[in-house]
């Protein structure tokens, strides 16, 4: 027995992962076709393990379902199933789809789809006696087909009409047609997302080329877009008055205050306006606006304060980003790491982000360093605060923006800003608010491991000067070198455990630096 899966795919970066791996369960063979994609559809699915047939453009459903069904009977299935990647079907159904062909009790299975509530169809039951009986079953799309049953089709009508075309052609054609009840998944959450306010800041500075198509992605269950133009060179001003969208609201800024200030100012005026949930886009279209949901449900639910994209946790999803940008990221993920107390963040540098107004209104926003760093020092300020951060895994996206950032001088300044702020941290959160003795392990480590250093290294020119070295003094570095390194792992478990903790301080508490 071969069952094999077909995933007629488009711009469907967001679910395919998650559906590809557990549809893995239950099939032999995974075929996507990827109908011209302009996002990581493809790249995600090879790396999954799915064989991957590409479009050269969006030629719509019937195409990819012919090509997928072509490339299906290539392999001799038993069943062939059909899966969509909008998010609505669940994998773990499969089985249930499956059955009914395997016990030879039906050529066709259709998953009709049931409420959330489980009213709709909830039982097995025959479609064979018209074409207009058919239509009952409608669109949904996760089917499975016998193998007797793939030359039966003809792929002629576009859009959602080839979903009743395929089962008017395998009843035309005699073969049984059965439909299981398959319960309707809503990934997006619509009506989560729509009990609360819910803004986008949008930071533009020479966007003039992409900061329409910024706003224009913007779902709709966004109540209100803050597009700051950041003293724009170009015409980005006057594309920003041709928005045609009354959710935009426009700051302009007569000097260039760099991103971090553009974004503060948009976070005011957000929680002037009582937003419950602000997310970053920035204005240069690189970050994809259907995965906005996977950063606002979190904070809604309760399970994050603030969230944000990671590009570099799963393999899959690493795309796009050049060699150096990765040794960068890496090296500022050590940094803020140490510097934030978030141990389990990755990817800080990732601007993609969602904050609740109550963190908003906890960090104290004028006090956000104003350059690239922005959030790198937002995560200290979340630590230090005791607000609940989370990483959402998304595939790293790069189209026709240029990057403005100077890597050397921004490394340095960073570096700078970590370590400053990673002292307030220790201060404010250990010695302010509460008492930890892990900032005397820090403090002992940041004296014992830089002397251990420095007294190895003379003691090594010293010997090369031909100068004798007396053992007691290499003793004696080699026990403040390891004290330091003890009480530097000390200090960093400590602050590990203090972080999991995820444990907000109430409003009495808080210290404004």
């Amino acid at each position: 027995m071969t069952v094999v899966a077909a995933i007629p795919a488009y711009n469907a970066e967001v679910h395919i992962k998650n559906i590809i791996k557990r549809t893995k369960h239950y099939v032999d063979h995974v075929i996507l076709v990827d109908d011209g994609s302009s996002d990581a559809t493809a790249h995600i699915a090879t790396n999954m393990g799915a064989r991957v047939i590409r479009h050269g453009g969006n030629l719509g459903k019937a195409a990819a379902l012919a090509t997928a069904f072509e490339a299906a009977k290539k392999l001799n299935p038993t069943v062939l199933v059909t899966i969509y990647a909008n998010g609505f079907h669940n994998p773990d159904d499969i089985p249930a789809i499956l059955n009914p062909v395997l016990s030879k009790d039906a050529d066709v299975v259709n998953g009709a789809y049931v409420t959330s509530s489980g009213s709709g169809i909830d039982t097995t039951f025959e479609i064979a006696e018209a074409a207009s009986d058919a239509r009952l079953i409608m669109d949904s799309g996760f089917r499975a087909y016998s193998s007797k049953t793939l030359d039966a089709f003809k792929f002629t009508k576009a859009g959602d009409g080839i979903e009743m075309e395929l089962i008017d052609d395998a009843i035309n054609a005699g073969f049984t047609v059965r439909e299981v009840p398959i319960r309707i998944i809503d990934p997006v959450k619509r009506e989560l997302l729509a009990s609360k306010r819910i803004g986008v800041v949008v930071p533009a500075y020479n966007e003039e080329k992409l900061i329409r198509n910024t706003v224009a992605g913007i779902p709709q269950y966004v109540d209100r877009i803050y597009v700051i133009n950041d003293a724009s060179t170009d015409n980005t001003a006057k594309v920003i008055e041709t928005l045609d969208d009354p959710r935009v609201f426009v700051i302009t800024h007569e000097t260039n205050k760099g991103v971090g200030a553009a974004l503060i100012n948009g976070y005011k005026k957000a929680l002037r306006e009582n937003m419950d949930v602000v997310a970053v886009m920035a204005g240069d279209d690189q970050m994809n606006p259907d995965q906005l949901y996977k950063l606002i449900i979190p904070i809604i639910e309760g399970r994050a304060d603030y969230t944000k994209g990671n590009r570099l946790m799963d393999i899959e999803y690493h795309i796009g980003m050049s060699k150096w940008r990765k040794i960068g990221n890496a090296v500022l993920t050590i940094l803020t790491k140490i510097g934030s107390g978030y141990w389990h963040i990755m990817d800080p540098q990732n601007g993609y982000t969602a904050i609740s107004k109550e963190a908003l209104i906890g960090i104290g926003l004028d006090e956000v360093y104003t350059y690239y760093g922005y959030c790198n020092h937002m995560l200290v300020r979340l630590n230090a605060f005791g607000f609940k951060t989370k990483d959402i895994t998304m595939p790293s996206r790069y189209g026709e923006e240029n990057s403005t950032i100077r890597y050397s001088p921004y490394m340095v300044k960073v570096s700078a800003m970590l370590f400053k702020s990673f002292l307030w941290r220790l201060k404010t959160k250990y010695m302010v608010m509460s008492f930890h003795p892990l900032v005397l392990f820090y403090l002992l480590s940041m004296l014992l491991i830089p002397f251990g250093v420095v007294f190895g290294l003379s003691m090594v020119l010293a010997a090369l000067g031909g100068i004798a070295i007396h053992m007691n003094y290499v003793l004696l570095d080699a026990l403040m070198f390891l004290s330091g390194m003890q009480f530097l792992l000390f200090a960093m478990f400590f602050d590990m455990q203090e972080s999991d903790k995820g444990m907000r301080y109430s409003e009495k508490t808080c210290y404004e630096s």
